[in-house]
């Protein structure tokens, strides 16, 4: 299967090719977002050597992935190496033979599972970096792993060994609204732009999850059998999800069923009032932004404190509300609840989320793509002055001394959004919108 979309990322893996020194790439993104495929696909007639971590394997039995992996690229049998120094002594043995000037990738996948508590496998790492990889200008090494915290923490912006080691960072992030239309369609599933939206709203960019999509099938019957199905992909993909991306994951769920319960956003504050967790309130909400569940957005003319955070997971959203909360379950049971007010109710505000993530595609369908902004969040709390509460969901503040939305009443607007010429309309609204208000993707 061909790449979709990903036009930024695959320009700057081309740099990486075309440039004249050896390259240090760390790649992170959230479990299921496609960064082993756009390894794989866009370096696959370079890729000379890749090694995947084993999810909670001890150091032998990495080592001996590794030993098979490196038999397997070289055809040669070399001992088993009994520490990773061993082991990147013998990959830095095997790229010294290959013959040719043309670049060459070594791709370490899963990083974090392979560099387990004393492995030694960080430090050998480093001393492969500096004592080989860079001094070839053939090579290009990536580093991969879904526990974005992790790989910032310890690899980005670590101070020990791999500090400012690594040349090129990524970020993989789930596919747009418009990627996501033209990998449904690359396999050959034709949904309406109704049935577009509904299906972002649940599985949001993922593309793993997206390819739960068949030809001929509604998107309610693709919910349907993904989630509710007993043998549904997505049953019990929230527990994995979580679990397979923070060491203490119990953390980082309770502050997400906590945001799942205020769909328009909460403030700092207010989070530290509720979070059980003491101390680790700050460190949570990092990490839990940095792997793409939640987003931070400011206040138009507030303080730090009146940050508000949202969930932004769009199928933890409706995992919590649906699947954990919805009561019935089985095969069919969704295609009642989406004709249900309930659902229309939290559709709009779900709906809106999705809208959030598309600052720029909004951006272009005002006409000032090009203008210099800052996005907010503008909330009024009822006071004596003004006793009514009222929420504008995105402000934009432009450069050029313009807000937007321009309409200033104040009311309790909402956003309803279609997809016009790749770029999203976007007009204000009183009512909580459904699926129904995107007029088209």
């Amino acid at each position: 299967m061909a790449l979709i979309g990903r036009t930024r990322e695959i320009k700057e893996l081309d740099r990486l090719l075309a440039s004249k020194e050896a390259e240090f790439l760390a790649l992170y993104g959230r479990r299921r977002v496609g960064k082993t495929f756009l390894i794989r696909e866009h370096f696959k007639k370079q890729l000379c050597f890749e090694l995947t971590g084993i999810k909670d394997g001890s150091l032998k039995e990495q080592l001996a992935n590794f030993h098979s992996q490196l038999s397997e690229r070289s055809g040669k049998t070399r001992p088993l190496p009994v520490t990773w120094q061993e082991a990147f002594q013998q990959l830095a043995d095997h790229l010294g033979s290959l013959r040719g000037s043309g670049k060459r990738v070594v791709f370490l996948d899963e990083l974090p599972w392979l560099a387990g508590p004393r492995s030694g496998f960080l430090p050998a790492l480093d001393h492969f970096w500096n004592a080989s990889a860079s001094r070839d200008p053939r090579l290009v090494v990536v580093i991969c792993g879904s526990a974005a915290s992790w790989m910032i923490a310890k690899v980005i912006d670590h101070k020990g060994g791999l500090h400012n080691r690594v040349t090129a960072r990524m970020k993989l992030e789930p596919f747009t609204l418009a990627e996501s239309s033209r990998f449904l369609e690359s396999r050959g599933v034709k949904l309406t732009r109704y049935d577009q939206i509904m299906l972002a709203m649940v599985l949001g960019g993922v593309p793993h999850y997206l390819k739960e999509a068949r030809p001929g099938e509604s998107a309610a019957q693709i919910i349907d059998r993904a989630c509710f199905s007993p043998s549904g992909l997505l049953r019990g993909e929230f527990e994995r999800l979580y679990a397979s991306l923070f060491e203490h994951p119990e953390r980082h769920v309770e502050l997400v069923r906590e945001l799942a319960k205020h769909p328009l956003g909460v403030t700092r504050s207010a989070l530290t009032r509720v979070y059980s967790t003491g101390g680790r309130l700050t460190q949570t909400l990092r990490e839990l932004e940095e792997a793409g569940f939640i987003r931070c957005q400011s206040a138009f003319e507030k303080k730090s404190k009146d940050t508000i955070y949202r969930l932004a997971d769009e199928f933890s959203l409706f995992h919590l509300k649906w699947l954990e909360r919805g009561g019935s379950a089985g095969a069919g049971s969704f295609l009642s609840k989406s004709n249900t007010p309930a659902w229309r109710a939290w559709s709009g505000y779900a709906l809106e989320a999705l809208a959030l993530k598309h600052p720029g595609q909004i951006k272009a369908a005002l006409g000032i793509a090009g203008v210099d902004t800052s996005e907010c969040g503008w909330v009024h709390r009822p006071n004596e002055t003004w006793p009514d509460g009222a929420q504008v969901d995105l402000v934009i503040d432009r450069a050029d001394h313009t807000i937007h939305p321009e309409n200033r009443s104040w009311k309790r607007h909402r956003l309803a959004w279609g997809h016009v010429a790749e770029g999203l309309c976007l007009k204000t609204t009183t009512h909580v919108p459904s699926p129904n208000d995107a007029e088209c993707l």
